[in-house]
């Protein structure tokens, strides 16, 4: 049976062998992986703990909705601009040096934040210059992480350290805004925005003391030709021809460009519709519901191992990502509210993980990067489309209908990219067959 899409009759492009289960919470006992692991979810705690801080900060000092766009804008169109370019550099570089250089960027940029604010020289073009600084080094960051990933533990295992990762990464997100409240509370926005940059050094030293790059397993670095636009082109007709790849890159897209980062922007409208007494506190438990939805989903999928890295698996959740946010727009009971993001959270952490592990074991080692950065434009450079989908369409009709709408599309859109991608696969086997 193919560990990627399950299906037995089906075998693996990417000559993946072997299909003994993995033991549960695999990623952990690996004791390369596991310091990566716990590195990867401090430095995204950080990357949020900046967001809380320089986010209100901005706010006070300039009262700029049109900034507050460009926050959501300047964080993910590097990713759909360079994800590619930033794949091609992972495959043919050490990918601990190219995660190193994205989290040093990281730190100059909260360094660069806090002397801004200390002299009070914080003015909208520099600190959009370190917005899309900082988004830049989120893109540099992506390809690399996962295939420093399939390199700890190949490609039974991979899975297991994808899962967590997205854990890891969730429980970043979920107590970024607490610890960087508590920064922006106790020490002040400049005091706090330095401090953060020491959220960044433990996955930095890590990446010293492991001798993993990211291409151990598949024999080293391999000089590759640079990265250019027909080389590019060459790696989408390559994906277009696997149905499979193709299915998981729409789901990721459909759900990042209807949803995406724009129900969390959005939080404060449903907290103060639903009405649950303080709207700051209704905020907060619905803020804290989406996220950690996301860490229940990985340690339930872990824990159980029921769900396949398949095409079945990831329509499914993603389907039930669309459905939780359609009547999370529609309730009107805030209870029913909360247990909705809990359950989005869980299906929309299935979804990416699912998609993720099946497009690395599909991808060719020597291609492997480029193919993760063309999912990553799926997957996060298409949330800036989200803001067109539910910001503007809300300003229009309403936050409440614009979710509802653009959930029920990402719905639609998930059958039919289902249909499509299972459909092809079917008649591919087929014609392998009567072959």
């Amino acid at each position: 049976m193919c560990s990627a899409c399950g299906v037995p009759t089906h075998r693996p492009e990417s000559g993946v062998t072997g299909t003994a289960a993995p033991r549960k919470f695999a990623a952990l006992y690996n004791k390369d992986c596991r310091p990566y692991l716990i590195g990867t979810g401090l430095a995204m705690m950080a990357d949020n703990i900046e967001h809380v801080i320089t986010y209100w900060v901005l706010w006070e000092k300039f009262h700029s909705p049109a900034l507050t766009g460009f926050e959501v804008i300047s964080h993910w169109v590097p990713f759909l601009l360079f994800s590619v370019y930033f794949g091609g550099l992972a495959d043919r570089h050490d990918c601990r040096r190219i995660i190193q250089a994205a989290q040093a960027l990281f730190m100059a940029v909260s360094v660069a934040w806090g002397v801004l604010m200390v002299t009070g020289t914080l003015e909208v073009w520099n600190a959009c210059v370190l917005l899309i600084l900082h988004g830049c080094a989120g893109a540099i960051w992506g390809p690399g992480e996962q295939l420093m990933l399939h390199d700890f533990v190949g490609p039974t295992e991979l899975p297991s350290a994808v899962r967590l990762n997205a854990t890891f990464r969730s429980l970043g997100i979920l107590f970024g805004p607490v610890v960087g409240s508590a920064l922006l509370l106790g020490l002040g926005p400049v005091a706090g925005i330095f401090v953060n940059v020491a959220f960044y050094l433990p996955l930095t030293v890590f990446l010293f003391r492991t001798k993993f790059t990211g291409h151990t397993r598949d024999g080293g670095i391999i000089r590759r030709p640079r990265v250019g636009l027909m080389d590019s082109v060459r790696i989408l007709k390559e994906i277009s021809g696997n149905p499979t790849m193709v299915g998981m890159i729409i789901l990721a897209g459909l759900g990042a460009f209807f949803v995406g980062a724009s129900m969390q922007s959005s939080m404060p409208i449903f907290a103060q519709d639903l009405g649950a007494g303080s709207a700051g506190t209704a905020y907060g438990v619905l803020l804290f519901a989406n996220g950690a939805g996301g860490v229940i989903g990985g340690i339930l999928l872990e824990a159980t191992g029921k769900i396949k890295p398949n095409v079945p698996a990831a329509v499914i959740s993603t389907a039930i990502y669309g459905l939780s946010s359609l009547f999370f727009a529609m309730t009107a009971s805030y209870p029913i509210a909360v247990a909705l993001l809990v359950i989005g959270g869980v299906a929309n952490l299935a979804s990416m993980s699912i998609g993720q592990t099946v497009v690395q074991l599909l991808a060719k080692p020597e291609d492997r990067g480029r193919v993760i950065g063309v999912y990553s434009v799926s997957a996060n450079g298409l949330r800036a489309g989200s803001g067109f989908t539910v910001g503007l369409l809300g300003s229009a009709v309403g936050v409440h209908w614009s979710l509802g709408i653009s959930a029920a599309a990402l719905t639609v859109g998930t059958g039919i990219a289902g249909w499509y991608s299972l459909g092809s696969r079917r008649a591919r086997q087929l014609h392998q067959v009567t072959d």
